[in-house]
C-alpha cells in the first residue's frame, strides 16, 4: 500500500495529513517554509524519510512549483486536484488547514480525488516566457503612451512613433523643461531596453518552435503566428484529453455561461475560466484572420449583425480554437481540414437527396 499524504499548501507553511502502512493511522503535522532558506531543507528532510511509493496530493494554486519540483526530485508521485471540486466534495461547513489536509487525504484514499493533468516542465517554461513577454510589451506600451502625452502637452500632435529617430528629432526640437526633457530621454531609454528584451524572448520562443511540426500545422491558419501556436500547443497539451470542441472551449474559458431554469433560458457572457493570455492571443489572431479568411469573415459579419463587434471577435476566436484543436488532434493542416469539410458537406447533401 502506498503512503498517501494530503497537503494544504500555503506560501509560508503547509499542513499535512498522511497515512502510512506501519500503523494504519492518520498522522498530522505542520511544516514552516523558512523565508531566509530558499531551498527549504526542513521540507526536503521530512519528505525524504518516506520510502517506497509515496503519493502527495494538493490543490491547484500558485507558488507551489518549487514544492512540486522537490517532490519530483525525490521520486514521489504528485497529484494536483481541482480546488473547486475538492471544496464541493467537502461535507462539513467548517474549514481550516487541518480539516482541508485531512479532506484531501480521504479523497485520495477513497479514489475520489479530482486530479488534473500537470503540465510538463518545458510547457511551463514556454508559457512562462509568453506571459513574461506579454508583461514587457504592456510596460513598453505604457512608456510609449507617456512619451506621446509629453509631446502632446508640448504642442506636437503628430501621430508617428516618437521613439524612432525621426520622433527623437522632433522631441529635441521641442522646448521642454529640464525635468520633462530628462523624463522623455529616460522613457526612450526604457523603450529601447524593453524592445531588446522582447526580441530576446521572441528569439528564445522561436528556438523552441523550430522543428516542431505542430507549430507548422497551426501556423497554416491565417492570423495564427508563433506566440498563438505555442500558447495553444502547451496549454492544450495533451489534446487527447478533450473529447470534443466544446470541452476545449470550456477549458479555455470561451464558452458562454448559461443560467436557465424551466422555460426560462439565459445565455450570458463567456466564462473566462481558462488562460487569460490564450484568450487574448486568440482574439488578436481573430482580428487578423477575418481579413484573409472568407469563412471566418462571413461568421464575423453574421455575429456582428446580431450582437456587436467585440462579441463577433470572440466568436471568431472560438472558431480558431476549435479548428486548432482539430488540427492538433488529427495532425493535419488547414488545407486538409477544409477538404474534409467539403466532403462532409457534400455527404450531408447526398443524404438529404436520398431521403427526399
Amino acid at each position: 500500500m502506498p503512503v498517501y499524504i494530503g497537503v494544504d499548501f500555503h506560501t509560508s507553511q503547509q499542513t499535512l495529513s498522511y497515512l502510512t502502512t506501519e500503523d494504519g493511522e492518520i498522522h498530522r503535522c505542520r511544516l514552516e517554509h523558512e523565508p531566509d532558506e530558499p531551498r527549504h531543507e526542513n521540507v526536503r528532510q521530512f519528505y525524504s524519510q518516506f520510502q517506497g511509493q509515496v503519493i502527495v496530493g494538493l490543490e491547484t494554486g500558485g507558488r507551489s512549483q518549487w514544492f512540486e519540483d522537490m517532490l519530483d526530485e525525490l521520486g514521489h508521485e504528485v497529484w494536483v486536484g481541482d480546488a473547486a471540486q475538492i471544496r464541493a466534495l467537502a461535507v462539513r461547513k467548517q474549514k481550516n488547514d487541518k480539516l482541508d489536509a485531512e479532506h484531501i487525504l480521504v479523497l485520495m484514499v477513497t479514489d475520489r480525488f479530482p486530479k488534473v493533468i500537470r503540465r510538463s516542465k518545458p510547457s511551463c517554461e514556454v508559457l512562462s516566457q509568453i506571459g513574461y513577454r506579454h508583461k514587457i510589451v504592456k510596460m513598453r506600451t505604457m512608456a510609449k503612451n507617456n512619451l506621446q502625452s509629453i509631446a502632446s502637452n508640448a504642442g506636437l500632435n503628430l501621430r508617428f512613433r516618437l521613439h524612432t529617430e525621426r520622433g527623437r528629432a522632433w522631441l529635441e526640437a521641442l522646448k521642454l523643461s529640464p525635468s520633462t526633457d530628462c523624463q522623455a530621454k529616460e522613457l526612450i531609454k526604457l523603450i529601447d531596453t524593453l524592445t531588446v528584451e522582447v526580441e530576446r524572448v521572441e528569439r528564445w520562443l522561436a528556438e523552441q518552435a523550430s522543428g516542431d511540426e505542430r507549430v507548422t500545422l497551426l501556423r497554416s491558419q491565417y492570423g495564427v503566428g508563433l506566440l498563438t501556436s505555442l500558447a495553444l500547443i502547451h496549454t492544450l497539451e495533451p489534446v487527447g484529453r478533450f473529447a470534443n470542441g466544446r470541452k476545449v472551449t470550456a477549458y479555455a474559458g470561451l464558452d458562454p455561461v448559461e443560467d436557465s431554469s424551466n422555460k426560462r433560458k439565459h445565455i450570458g457572457p463567456i466564462s473566462k475560466a481558462g488562460s487569460r493570455i490564450l484568450r487574448f492571443l486568440l482574439c488578436e489572431a481573430a482580428q487578423v484572420a477575418i481579413k484573409k479568411d472568407e469563412g471566418l469573415l462571413r461568421h464575423f459579419n453574421r455575429v456582428t449583425k446580431r450582437r456587436n463587434r467585440q462579441k463577433a471577435v470572440v466568436a471568431v476566436a472560438r472558431k480558431l480554437l476549435v479548428r486548432s484543436f482539430i488540427l492538433l488532434r488529427d495532425q493535419i493542416d488547414l488545407h486538409e481540414f477544409r477538404r474534409r469539410g467539403v466532403e462532409a458537406r457534400s455527404s450531408r447533401k447526398n443524404a438529404k437527396h436520398q431521403i427526399a
